[in-house]
């Protein structure tokens, strides 16, 4: 039934006028939404500084009467990176900062893991991820639910090594605009929230958005989290209501805690595509800032996409000021996705067209988003459309399934090995240098682990061969991990080092970027 009605929604949609949206567009959402199971989302379209669609679908909790509207606010992740960088914008265009301003200079205490980058490093190098940090390198002091603040998850960059030499390449990262965001503190005398909410979303009118979780969850009209876990591989299983309180820390919002409605969002594209100019004539920032935030600084490399995707892959792209920079079909985009804790977006800006649009989701299925994506794209752009949904759905499948094949395999039975030590000999205390702390505890079930600066992300140890062991956290939603004990010539724990167990674990659960040693006296 949902794919009769998908494909007959397809045809509607095929044969769209070049300067609305695409006839049918609203049936084509919703047969799309129901056909992956997503609870509900929200759309905007902007064209030539009018807003044409700003409007949602489906419902705010799977299970739940109430529906998605133009005012419901949903999370939008990275998405929000373009708006702490108009927050420092703000600043530029007052005279209080510059983008080649050395970090340092603006936030005393500041520090890399080489001193020569932390002397050299400006609030440029801090949006463009060429740092040489590693992909998502430290994401586990905040991520799935830390207890550092933003000044101790600030104080802990230090200790985390580089993975290339500064700006020599690309990878993305989140810790810096943390550090983007006390920038913003130590510049204005405000705390980054308050900021926002004065400097950025109140005169650029957009008014239910938020960037503090308090006033996040006294707006009753705000969509659920949604995933799909509880398997080998993340996004397998039903769809399940998450618990919105069990979210990332407060710290680290600078790096993508928002939440903004449809009307938030078509508000914010009419600001991009105005060149910083709101609704009615007021600036909320220059011409000359927003030619900086879109002008391309780092280079990404370009991966061969496989077939059913082959179409999407660019011809060049870079990373400039929050936004990622690059071509479809010959023609330049503007964008960025989001996705965080159940929530995924995604805005789209062509230039050239004068258009853009916002698609935002209480889940984390890919055909909504990046189908729509294109479909959409193809539309403005004048070219025969694709089925792009069911595109982005088959190749969901087949990573998904070729991920649980590789992890049957990896944990298939060996040969059998035992521990080279008695259980209780791995039990301790032990310290990474970035991370902190995990206890280790022997009882009569076996060895258990607790990441002690996350709260409640422990889990069983379950042994996998010689002196690996694989963690089943007792939260599903956390990436299982392979733990290696390493021993010295004593036949003691020297040093212990992890893994994620699923080949396609969202790189925010960096565990390869961990080393721990027991905890010495006064450590």
């Amino acid at each position: 039934m949902n794919l009769r009605i998908l494909a007959v929604s397809f045809l509607a949609f095929a044969a769209p006028a070049r300067a609305d949206p695409p006839a049918g567009f609203d049936a084509r959402v919703e047969a799309v939404r129901a056909v992956s199971g997503t609870p509900g989302m929200a759309i905007a379209i902007v064209e030539d500084g009018k807003v044409v669609l700003a409007k949602g679908y489906g419902v705010r909790r799977l299970g739940a009467p109430e529906a998605v509207d133009a005012d419901t606010i949903f999370t939008i992740g990275s998405t929000a990176k373009a708006m702490t960088a108009v927050a420092l914008a703000t600043l530029v265009d007052a005279g209080k900062l510059g983008w080649d301003d050395k970090v340092v200079d603006r936030l005393p205490g500041f520090q890399m893991y080489d001193p020569w980058v932390t002397r050299e490093m400006t609030v440029r190098d801090l949006l463009v991820h060429r740092s040489g940090l590693g992909l998502g390198a430290g994401d586990l002091l905040y991520i799935p639910r830390g207890s550092y603040s933003r000044d101790e998850i600030v104080r802990r960059l230090r200790y985390i090594k580089p993975a290339t030499s500064f700006r020599s390449g690309y990878a993305y990262d989140n810790v810096l605009y943390i550090v983007a965001g006390r920038v913003v503190e130590a510049v204005s005398g405000q705390t980054w929230e308050d900021y926002m909410r004065e400097r950025v979303f109140a005169p650029a009118g957009m008014a239910s958005a938020t960037s503090d979780y308090a006033r996040m969850f006294t707006n009753a009209n705000r969509a659920q989290p949604h995933a799909r876990y509880g398997g080998p591989v993340r996004g397998t299983g039903p769809q399940r209501v998450l618990d919105e309180r069990e979210h990332l820390p407060q710290a680290s919002a600078p790096a993508g805690l928002i939440a903004a409605s449809a009307k938030d969002m078509a508000r914010w594209l009419q600001i991009q595509l105005g060149q910083g100019v709101v609704p009615g004539g007021t600036p909320l920032f220059s011409a000359a800032q927003a030619r900086e935030m879109w002008t391309p600084v780092t280079p990404i490399p370009i991966a061969d996409l496989p077939a059913p995707i082959t179409e999407t892959q660019p011809s060049y792209q870079s990373y400039a000021l929050g936004w990622e920079v690059r071509d479809y079909r010959g023609t330049k985009i503007v964008w960025h996705a989001g996705g965080v804790y159940g929530s995924t977006s995604v805005v789209v800006l062509i230039p050239d067209k004068k258009v853009g649009f916002s698609i935002e989701l209480n889940s984390e299925e890919s055909e909504p988003r990046h189908g729509l994506m294109y479909e959409l794209l193809d539309h403005y752009l004048g070219v025969p459309p694709r089925d792009w949904p069911a595109k982005f759905g088959a190749y969901r499948k087949t990573r998904i399934a070729d991920a649980r094949a590789a992890i049957t395999q990896a944990t298939a039975a060996p040969a059998k090995t035992r521990p080279s030590l008695p259980l209780a000999g791995y039990a301790g205390r032990y310290v990474d240098p970035w991370y902190g702390p995990i206890a280790i505890a022997r009882d009569a079930k076996g060895l258990k682990v607790n990441f002690t600066p996350t709260p409640r992300m422990s889990g069983r140890l379950e042994h996998h061969r010689y002196d690996t062991f694989i963690i089943r956290f007792d939260d599903p939603g956390i990436e299982a991990a392979y733990l290696t004990f390493a021993l010295d010539a004593d036949g003691k724990v020297a040093r212990i080092t992890a893994k994620p167990v699923s080949p396609i674990a969202d790189f925010s659960f960096d565990y390869r970027d961990l080393a721990f040693e027991p905890e010495r006296a006064g450590s």
